[in-house]
């Protein structure tokens, strides 16, 4: 089977492990419409490859830097501009996408190195497995307080309430990789220069079980998780945070970011808040 024609991913196949490449380096791989697509293409496409692990990296100094806020993203001012429905419509596909990755029939795990922001790290909660570079960089939350609930939720199933507020409440809050292992969110850090090989020896110790093995053993854990709430979070959150997008608090953050981009909007909003 041909593999699609891919540019903003890279799917390349090595014996029994599939290698997914976030591909736009220039933009620290922020996330976009092309992206989730390709991604989302991407499963599909792997639903009919003999494959036993998925692994999915970042290609440049970044596994991503979250959604892509810059004045061409269609993130800027959608609720303003299509309706509060269709707001929670779009984000509700991105969870549709994510949760590809939890439906998945073997693990998936996620390589995490340099900078993990906003909605990467809701990737990151469906992968099965997400091993961090100690130094890695990662936020629950954007710079900008513009949403609220469609991150951070997801992110109390791993680390609890009280942690999640705090990265929910300061906007921006960051955590290394090594901390990230520590609180419960990553399944284990370690030294940057070693992610790669400590990632593809995993990932073929794990390819060492069938298939059909691996598949059985994700959904007993899955279903686990699921009765805790996981898939039920998720969707809920893309309802409070279409609301929060129609609020003139955050239409005023957006307006900030068309007028002077977002590198000047994070720097007026660091210099004097939201007033």
């Amino acid at each position: 089977m041909t593999v699609p024609n891919f540019q903003a991913i890279t799917l390349v196949q090595e014996e029994s492990i599939v290698w997914i490449t976030l591909n736009r380096p220039k933009k620290l791989n922020a996330i976009n419409d092309q992206l989730l697509n390709e991604l989302e293409s991407a499963f599909d496409y792997l639903a009919d490859v003999d494959h036993r692990v998925v692994v999915i990296k970042g290609a440049g100094t970044a596994f991503s830097a979250g959604y892509d806020l810059g004045t061409e993203s269609k993130e800027l001012g959608y609720a303003g501009e299509r309706g509060a429905i269709e707001d929670r419509d779009r984000q509700m596909h991105n969870v549709d996408v994510y949760m590809k990755l939890w439906r998945h029939p073997v693990p998936v795990i996620a390589q995490i190195h340099g900078y993990c922001l906003g909605g990467s790290t809701q990737l990151c909660v469906f992968a099965d497995i997400t091993v961090v570079a100690d130094d890695a960089i990662i936020s629950a939350s954007p710079a900008l307080p513009i949403g609220g609930g469609f991150i951070s939720p997801l992110w109390a199933t791993l680390v609890g309430p009280k942690r999640a507020k705090l990265l929910s409440y300061d906007s921006g809050h960051r955590i290394s990789g090594k901390t990230a292992s520590e609180w419960g969110w990553a399944t284990e850090s370690v030294p940057a220069a070693e992610l790669e090989a400590h990632v593809r020896q995993m990932a073929y110790s794990i390819a060492r079980t069938p298939a059909s093995i691996l598949k059985l053993k994700k959904e007993a854990v899955n279903r686990v998780v699921e009765m805790q709430g996981l898939v039920t979070i998720a969707r809920m959150g893309t309802e409070t945070d279409a609301l929060l997008h129609l609020t003139p608090e955050v239409q005023v953050l957006l307006h900030s970011i068309r007028d002077l981009g977002l590198k000047g909007a994070i720097a007026s909003f660091d210099a004097g808040g939201l007033r």
